[in-house]
Parts: structure tokens; C-alpha cells; sequence
């Protein structure tokens, strides 16, 4: 038994030099990712029509015919009428003609003058000048939707010719004292809508007219 105890303790300590401690591999600390934010598609609410007009007349103030086109219907295009009665005849523009005009020297006829029935014979420059911004509609005296503020002799068809159309007014009651209101001036942004969202059609002035 006592031969035995060495061998014993012998056979153990191989046993135990044998065995190695295994030092686990380090790892790089685990982040944790950021909670990520799911994202939320947020809706586009189309502009009112009064809202689209402020947009477009502060365009038109600024001769930005590139912005204008963006709101004008792509199908129908934009009509410039010289004064109230809108005709067939008047010129109408599509979005992608409209972003030149103000470079073109190209003299058009845009209708008749009121008295004479003379031809309106402008380039598009000068035809803005005498027949689209005649007074700084962008600071309006009265604006109003749907609704005619300048009162002259001239028909007011817009309703007609634009079925379910919507128009909003910028408008002026006079300049001079000596005038006693006949110098009153209108502009007019016609709209129709398709799908919520209103497209400006026409572009009309207004003023006294024999």
C-alpha cells in the first residue's frame, strides 16, 4: 500500500500537467446599435387655391415665368386674356413654352383693343408690361376668391368658359383722385382642379373699358 501512494501521486501530477488553462479569446466589447427610427412617408398637402395664387402672382411680380409653369395644367396650358371676356382666340401656352418668353422678340397678336378693335400686336414682354402686371398685384389692394371686384362694361365669362373653375382677384380701385376710379386695374388667376391640386388655366386682366 505504501509503494503504491507514490505511484499514485505520480500519475496525478502528470494528469495535472497534462491539462492546460484555456484563456478564452478576447472579444471586442459588443455595441450595441443605435434603435434605429422607422421612417414615417409624410404626406403632401396640396396647396390651397389662395395659396397657390400667392405663390404664382409673387412669381409673376418677379417675371419667374419657369416658376409659373410648374402650376400651370400640362394638358390645357396657360391662356392670356387682355380683359375680361376670355375667347378662343386668345393665346395659350403650354408649361415648356412658357420659361422663354420674356427672352422672345417674336411679336404675337393676343387679341383686340377695347375701343379701337385694333389688333394686339406685343412682344411678350411688352404685352406683360401693358396686359399683366399694370400694377404691383403681389401687394394687392383686395384680393378675393371667386369673386369680381373690378366692375366694368366687359363681360366676366370666366364661369362659362371654365366650367367648376375657381379664380382668385388681385385688384385696385383707382391711382389718380382726377380718375375717380375709372383707373382701376384686375389681374385674375383662373384655376381648374384635378385631383385635389389646382392648375392655373388663364391669366386675365381687367380694367375700365368703353
Amino acid at each position: 500500500m505504501k509503494e503504491f501512494i507514490p505511484l499514485l501521486i505520480i500519475i496525478l501530477s502528470m494528469i495535472v500537467s497534462a491539462c492546460t488553462v484555456q484563456t478564452p479569446t478576447e472579444q471586442p466589447p459588443y455595441e450595441t446599435p443605435e434603435p434605429t427610427t422607422p421612417t414615417t412617408a409624410v404626406p403632401t398637402v396640396p396647396l390651397t387655391t389662395l395659396q397657390t395664387a400667392e405663390v404664382i402672382i409673387q412669381a409673376i411680380a418677379e417675371k419667374d415665368m419657369t416658376s409659373v409653369a410648374n402650376f400651370v395644367h400640362p394638358g390645357r396650358g396657360l391662356r392670356f386674356s387682355p380683359y375680361a371676356t376670355i375667347r378662343d382666340d386668345h393665346l395659350v401656352f403650354k408649361p415648356a413654352d412658357l420659361t422663354g418668353l420674356f427672352d422672345s422678340e417674336e411679336v404675337l397678336i393676343w387679341g383686340n383693343y377695347d375701343g379701337s378693335g385694333d389688333p394686339i400686336t406685343l412682344t411678350f414682354a411688352e404685352y406683360y408690361d401693358e396686359f399683366v402686371y399694370t400694377a404691383d398685384f403681389a401687394n394687392p389692394e383686395t384680393v378675393a376668391l371667386n369673386m369680381r371686384i373690378g366692375q366694368g362694361n366687359t363681360l366676366n365669362n370666366i364661369q362659362d368658359f371654365y366650367p367648376d373653375s375657381d379664380f382668385v382677384e388681385y385688384h385696385f380701385s383707382g391711382f389718380e383722385e382726377q380718375y375717380d376710379g375709372m383707373d382701376w386695374q384686375s389681374l385674375r388667376l383662373v384655376f381648374v382642379e384635378e385631383d385635389g391640386v389646382p392648375y392655373l388655366v388663364a391669366i386675365v386682366h381687367d380694367q375700365w373699358t368703353i
